[in-house]
């Protein structure tokens, strides 16, 4: 196994948890479910490893907190909806061209249209798969909000986060 495997591997491992104690210890329970900043942590898994482990970093993690906080009923949805997240955010990322600028940018549209995703994918897996009406329209607002937090979370920590070496040398190899 490569060096860049094994950094990648333990990147992922470490955005799973971090997505996971972000969605459990940092969240507002609501008649719906529950507001957090694991999006944060999607996001920053996607932009550091790529869709493929963004998938699993986002999907699994965002997935065990519903199971640990006792929404086993969102499990299929959520490990769909975020890893989707994850997916749509990176596969922008790899748009860029053209240097700091223009890779934020499409950092900031990647993030925008994966939370958007977000929105819409509970909305639709409330409406009709859980049978909700309603009450899944009334989540939104508090998902958008969640959204808007993640993205400006995850847009800020990857400034940080781009700069430590080991992240840069799991970047490198995308």
């Amino acid at each position: 196994m490569t060096q860049t495997k094994t950094n990648k591997l333990t990147l992922c491992a470490m955005f799973m948890a971090l997505t996971c104690i972000a969605t459990m210890f940092f969240n507002v329970p609501s008649a719906t479910g529950y507001t957090n900043l694991g999006d944060a942590f999607v996001l920053l898994g996607a932009f550091t490893l790529g869709p493929v482990y963004g998938f699993v970093c986002g999907g699994v993690g965002s997935a065990l907190a519903d199971l640990l906080l006792g929404y086993a009923y969102y499990i299929p949805g959520t490990l769909l909806i975020k890893g989707g997240m994850a997916v749509i955010a990176a596969l922008l990322l790899r748009c860029a061209r053209g240097g700091k600028k223009a890779e934020f940018g499409f950092q900031f549209l990647g993030a925008l249209l994966a939370e958007a995703w977000m929105v819409f994918g509970y909305w639709l897996y409330e409406t009709l798969l859980l049978n909700q009406g309603a009450a899944a329209l009334a989540s939104v607002p508090k998902n958008i909000l969640q959204g808007v937090v993640g993205l400006v979370l995850a847009l800020l920590l990857n400034q940080l986060i781009c700069r430590i070496p080991f992240v840069k040398g799991a970047k490198a190899h995308e």
